[in-house]
């Protein structure tokens, strides 16, 4: 299943006797990432967090969200707060090899698990494709290195029409005497709304920044020796 970030339609159907009022690119995501909390509340007994995976696979089933209703707001006119994520870490090569390796973007699902692919449009554009939590769908969008210093600083971020704002940074910094280089990123998103609601970034947050985290960490452990241990998900 695949999500593409210009299918933002709404559905003008009704589920019983209500309207749908949950966008088509809404309900695969809620339903998504839904199934993921649902079975990772069963796996670790956690009633809160399957009763909140079963509400989001009932929104995203049935198109119909009873919160929306309440509050009669749309989708498209709440905009959550951003989430940055900020993580630093050192790696034993120079800095210009982890520079050049990580400005071709092609390489960063090498590392970055959560990412499908990265294709290069261009010098600046690019396409991503990643999977979200629970890997039963995917979504995609178009970005723009948005800043560049050669050797010390890339910034990019999606363009407009994204399923999921995001941008990032990466500040390259000599280490270890000039033998390695200090990386400190900052990822930033902003999910649609709907999706999870601003109610619910308590739970959702802390599943992507461990996410990211641990792409860094991948990162460090590739660039270094050149593959990734297997590990369990």
């Amino acid at each position: 299943m695949q999500l593409n970030s210009s299918d933002s339609t709404k559905d003008n159907q009704l589920f019983g006797n209500h309207v749908i009022n949950v966008s088509h690119n809404e309900r695969i995501v809620s339903a998504a990432i839904g199934a993921f909390f649902f079975t990772r509340g069963l796996r670790r007994g956690s009633i809160l967090q399957t009763l909140i995976g079963g509400y989001m696979i009932y929104r995203g089933a049935s198109g119909y969200c009873p919160a929306y209703k309440a509050v009669e707001r749309s989708t498209y006119t709440d905009k959550p707060e951003a989430v940055n994520i900020k993580t630093t870490v050192v790696v034993n090569k120079p800095r210009h090899e982890v520079y050049e390796f990580w400005r071709k973007l092609e390489n960063l699902p090498l590392f970055m698990k959560h990412l499908k692919s990265v294709r290069e449009i261009d010098n600046t554009k690019s396409h991503w494709e990643a999977n979200v939590p629970g890997n039963l769908t995917t979504i995609n969008w178009d970005a723009e290195i948005i800043k560049e210093e050669e050797g010390n600083l890339i910034s990019w971020q999606s363009l407009p029409g994204a399923t999921v704002e995001n941008a990032g940074k990466v500040d390259f910094r000599d280490a270890l005497g000039h033998e390695g280089t200090e990386l400190r990123v900052v990822i930033t998103y902003r999910p649609p709304a709907g999706h999870i609601g601003s109610g619910l970034a308590w739970l959702v947050n802390p599943v992507f920044k461990k996410m990211i985290q641990k792409d860094i960490l991948n990162f460090k452990e590739y660039i270094e020796t050149g593959y990734l241990a297997a590990v369990e998900e």
